[in-house]
């Protein structure tokens, strides 16, 4: 089908997705796994290919003038092969969600109820920059039982051909369909109005990118949509701390990755700990070039360091994505709670801290997907929780929370088992 008869073309792929969704239901586990192993298997075989095609997207990003944190998302390594070819063998070796039944209660009436977890069915996945997001997306989409349909980034295009290519070949090797992974082979923008309002062949649209395409999709969307707008996350040096973990963990929160959504955007520091902290943590960003907009406070403790700047209102709901972070001394754990409940994003928030009051407090009290004690925010990730890889991570409440593996993509029917019994 030619991607330049758009409408025609969408059709095509939301049909084919369709009928590859009921097959993929069906199929075996042992089916399913033995794609993902076939997967892990052309991933590690094709890495000069897949990177001499990962350079085309990054010489045309670098030509165009992409920002360096998105060409940062797009870059295509070794290490990064790697770690989506060991998601699929870990995503293999998990146990199989679909056909679980659940929750078996006997009723009073003699039928017995529980709940079965079924596939979702067909999702939209629409992404920027990361190629990466094409094998999760896949192979979560297998595992799961579903089919998928992947709208990448036209600065990825290359790349996710290619990977692409070898996901299909996989699902060949293991009896599937090919149609049940399928990637939209045009840039057109137009493409991603056409697959968010096919409801008779899309079950969720699942956004993975900047505020302003998820706005839009959430906005335009006639499909339910698993989504999270940005990721504003904050650390909090609570009162009682130890302050070597607090600084090796706020650095680390901050700049072992600037690019992705859990890297921490906003340091709150208890007013009692400001003074032995701050100017620690601070020389530890002079060092790495990070630019820190500041409160008052804060940059009385900061200055004369380089890149100390005040803080305008705007900075404490700013996502960077950059070697920036705002910093603001508060002067109690109230305070902190508030402010991250007010100005952050809900995705990922964490206290440092030794008093155990403190750390249930914010366990409960923040309305965050994941919410941490003691450990970097960068830890919110699939691949880190276990769950084999990620989709995305949802700062919805409905249907899935947080970062979301083979449940958020499954769903739950009531199923009755009886013996002859009537209602009477």
């Amino acid at each position: 089908m030619n991607p330049s008869d758009l409408p025609a073309y969408m059709a095509h792929v939301g049909a084919a997705a369709r009928a590859a969704a009921t097959t993929m239901a069906a199929a075996s586990t042992a089916a399913r796994n033995a794609a993902l192993s076939a997967l892990a298997c052309r991933l590690r075989g094709a890495g000069a290919s897949l990177q001499a095609a990962n350079e085309k997207d990054l010489s045309a990003a670098r030509g165009a003038g992409l920002a360096p944190a998105l060409v940062d998302r797009l870059q295509l390594d070794a290490k990064a092969i790697e770690t989506v070819a060991e998601g699929c063998e870990q995503i293999a070796a998990m146990p199989d969600p679909v056909g679980e039944i659940s929750g078996v209660k006997r009723r009073p009436s003699g039928i017995s109820v529980g709940r079965m977890r079924v596939p979702l069915g067909v999702f939209g996945m629409i992404y920027e920059s990361r190629p990466n997001v094409t094998i999760e997306a896949a192979s979560l989409a297998i595992k799961s039982g579903n089919a998928c349909i992947l709208r990448g980034g036209s600065e990825a295009l290359q790349s996710n051909l290619a990977l692409w290519g070898l996901v299909q070949a996989a699902l060949v090797d293991a009896g599937l369909p090919p149609d049940a992974v399928q990637l939209i082979q045009t840039t057109d923008r137009a493409a991603v109005g056409h697959l968010i309002t096919m409801p008779e062949s899309v079950d969720v649209i699942i956004p993975r990118g900047g505020k302003g395409l998820i706005e839009r999709i959430t906005r335009e969307a006639r499909v339910p949509v698993i989504k999270h707008l940005d990721g504003n996350c904050h650390v909090y040096v609570d009162a009682e701390v130890d302050l070597g973990l607090a600084v090796a963990v706020t650095d680390n929160a901050k700049t072992q990755k600037v690019s992705p959504c859990n890297a921490a955007e906003s340091l709150l520091v208890h007013a009692s700990q400001a003074g032995a902290f701050l100017p620690r943590i601070g020389d530890v960003f002079a060092s790495k070039g990070v630019e820190m907009r500041c409160c008052p406070r804060a940059a009385a403790l900061l200055s004369p360091r380089p890149k100390v700047v005040p803080a305008t209102a705007a900075d404490w709901d700013q996502e960077y994505l950059d070697h920036v972070i705002s910093i603001k001394v508060v002067d109690n754990l109230d305070e902190a709670i508030a402010h991250i409940n007010r100005h952050g994003s809900h995705h990922t928030d964490a206290i440092l801290t030794t008093n155990h009051p403190n750390a249930m407090r914010f366990l409960r009290e923040v309305d965050s997907a994941s919410v941490m004690v003691n450990a970097s925010t960068r830890f919110a990730d699939g691949f880190e929780y276990g769950l084999g890889a990620e989709i995305g991570i949802s700062t919805d409440k409905f249907h899935a929370r947080g970062p979301v593996g083979l449940e958020g993509l499954t769903s739950l029917k009531w199923v009755v088992l009886g013996q002859g019994e009537v209602r009477l």
